[in-house]
This record gives structure tokens, sequence and C-alpha cells, in this order.
């Protein structure tokens, strides 16, 4: 009998994918991840969870725990919390510094669930590893779940192709209504247990007020692109994102406005009036960090530049160190530096690169 050992969330999707393993004849191993600290980490301000007699986090455990009692199988944990800080929110923080929107579910992705949590899985003898991600494996490639609502590959395309051999994803072929529907029949305790929103592994805070806790406020001017105006005084480069239309501190407005750049160096928020703004759009972005798993490098393939984002239809230019110029002759609205840009071939999920540099029209938007 095969030994498989699934990452136990304490949630409904990795609790019904360890029942479908089961049912598949597997022996199923749970192991359950602890990867922030409120309290190590310095996560006061922002977090609503201070004043709880028991924290998400050992909440999700025991939650895992009843769950794993039900279906008869063991559940071991491991805390990655020195790990989490080090190769996934210093790089949040990082990128926060720079100007950047950075997405740490695809570096925690790529460094704790795909490669630390395989090697603890090893060690308790594990033949495949499993989670609860609505995704598939179809010949040794990534694939699109069946629940378009709900596919996660754009969080994986980061995961580099030899880390997931032997991974199964239980869930791919089934919608998350029908996942709430086994759980029910089978009586689990966290059957209607609401998803997990916020931060990878740290949840749900009052973003401003967490992002303090780590880089300073620093307030500065908001300029009207166009005019060159001064329109408004931001609260710290760090709690914009670019397409950005609310809260962004401008009263009296006299049209809809968005963010559209930022200037580090000299400390500006840049935003433009109006949907169709010129500055909102882009046709070409440089991206770097690019891991495809792919067999091939296709030229031509569609891309998501955010994870509700649109299929774009896309030509890609392969480049020397690691970098790919993506062009895209539809132009599109409010292409993010720091985010993921996700390639696909029909289903199957081909690769991605973090977004580096925007263009348009042959020029470099300085201004991000």
């Amino acid at each position: 009998m095969k030994k498989v050992v699934i990452g136990m969330s304490g949630g409904v999707d990795s609790s019904v994918a360890a029942y479908l393993l089961l049912k598949e004849g597997y022996e199923v191993i749970g192991l359950f991840m602890r990867n922030w600290d409120s309290l190590v980490n310095n996560d006061t301000e922002g977090n609503p969870n201070l004043n709880m007699e028991i924290c998400p986090q050992e909440q999700d455990y025991n939650d895992a725990l009843k769950v794993c009692e039900k279906l008869n199988i063991p559940l071991h944990r491991v805390d990655f919390i020195k790990e989490y800080w080090d190769y996934v929110f210093k790089y949040f923080l990082d990128e926060l510094k720079k100007g950047r929107t950075p997405n740490p579910d695809l570096m925690c992705n790529k460094y704790i669930k795909f490669d630390l949590f395989i090697k603890e899985a090893k060690k308790l003898g594990a033949d495949y590893v499993a989670t609860g991600h609505y995704a598939k494996i179809s010949g040794n490639r990534l694939c699109r779940a069946k629940d378009l609502n709900k596919d996660q590959t754009y969080f994986l395309a980061g995961v580099p192709l030899n880390n997931l051999k032997n991974v199964l994803f239980p869930l791919g072929n089934i919608t998350k209504p029908e996942v709430r529907k086994i759980a029910a029949e089978l009586n689990l305790s966290i059957a209607e247990k609401k998803d997990s929103t916020g931060i990878c592994f740290i949840g749900e805070r009052n973003y401003q007020k967490f992002i303090s806790n780590y880089l300073k406020p620093n307030p500065g001017k908001t300029i009207d692109i166009d005019t060159g105006n001064e329109v408004g005084t931001h609260t710290g480069l760090m709690n914009y994102t670019i397409g950005q239309r609310r809260n962004v501190g401008i009263s009296g407005n006299r049209d809809k406005h968005f963010v559209v750049g930022k200037n580090v160096k000299d400390n500006i928020l840049y935003i433009a009036f109006g949907e169709n703004n010129k500055y909102l759009f882009s046709d070409t972005c440089l991206v770097n960090q690019v891991n495809i798993i792919s067999p091939t490098n296709p030229t031509f393939c569609t891309a998501k530049f955010r994870y509700r984002g649109s299929d774009i239809e896309v030509i890609l230019e392969y480049l020397e160190n690691n970098e790919i110029l993506v062009k895209y002759p539809s132009k599109v609205k409010a292409v993010t530096p720091g985010q993921a840009c996700v390639f696909y071939l029909g289903e199957q999920c081909i690769g991605s690169g973090i977004i580096k540099e925007i263009y348009n029209d042959n020029k470099k938007l300085d201004y991000l």
C-alpha cells in the first residue's frame, strides 16, 4: 500500500482530500504546518485575534485533529515559523520597500509547501505528497482544476517541475460545492467552516496597521500624473497597488481615480483620473524569476497577470538571465510589478515569472 502524507490545514478542502485518498486505497498520514507566531513575529497592530482564548492556528490544528480522528489517520505537526519568515515574509517586506506588490502565496508554495513540507513528508516515509489545492497533475504536467472558479494553478506556477513529481491533488476533478457536500455527508466538524482569507498562513488583518508592525509609515505627496498637481497625501507607498481605486485618500474628486505609479526615491504616489486613462494600460512587461514547467518553450500562449484576471493572448520572447519579454497586443489595465505573470496553453499551466518592468508603446514606464 502506497503511503501519502497530506497537508492538513484544518479546513474543508484538505479534510475532504484526505478522505478521497483513503477511498482510493492509500495509507494516509496528516501533517499540519505552523508557519506564523504572532508573538514571535511582533504581529500586534492590526491583529484582531490578540485577545482570543486560543489563536486561530491552534484552532486550525484542533480542527485538523478532529478530522483525522474521525478518518482514523495519524496527524503530525511541524513548525516552519523561522523558514516562513526567512523565505516568504522577508521577501514580502523587501518587495514592498521597492514599491512593488508581492504575492506571498506563490513564495509559500515554492519554498514551504512544495519544498520543506515535501522533505518533512519523506521523513515520514511518504511515497506521495498531497494537498487540498484545486489543480491537476496530468502526464507530469500541471493543469487547471475542473472547478475553474477555485483553480489554484496561478499560485502553483512558481513551483519547480521536479517538486511536483509524486504530488497528488485529490480535488482536481471535483467542485467546491461537491467538497462541501462530501464533508457534510461525512459529518465532519469543519463542513461549514469558512475558507481562510488574507495573507498566506497569517490570516485576515487590517492591512495598513499590520504592515506598520514592520515598515514605518512614511506619508508623502499624491500627484495627478496628467497635470503634475498635488492632489492629496498618501500614508506610505507600501499601502497602495497599481490599479487601486479605493482608499486612495483624495477628497472632492471629479472622476474615478486610480493608482498608476510610485516614485520610491521621492516618495510620490501617482494617480490618474478616468477608467480609460492611458497611464493605466501597458502592452509589454518584462518578467524575471522565470519558472517554466513545460517540456517546450512556446512563443504563443495566454497569460494571467493576476489571480482573478482574464486569460490574455501573449507573445513570449525568451531573454538571457532567466527573463522573458511578454507582449500583449490587446493592452491590459493595471499590470503590476511584483505580481506573477502565469502562462497557459489551454488547460495546461506552463510556468510563470514575476513582473519586473512595464512598457507601453515601446517606452518603459519609469514612474513604476
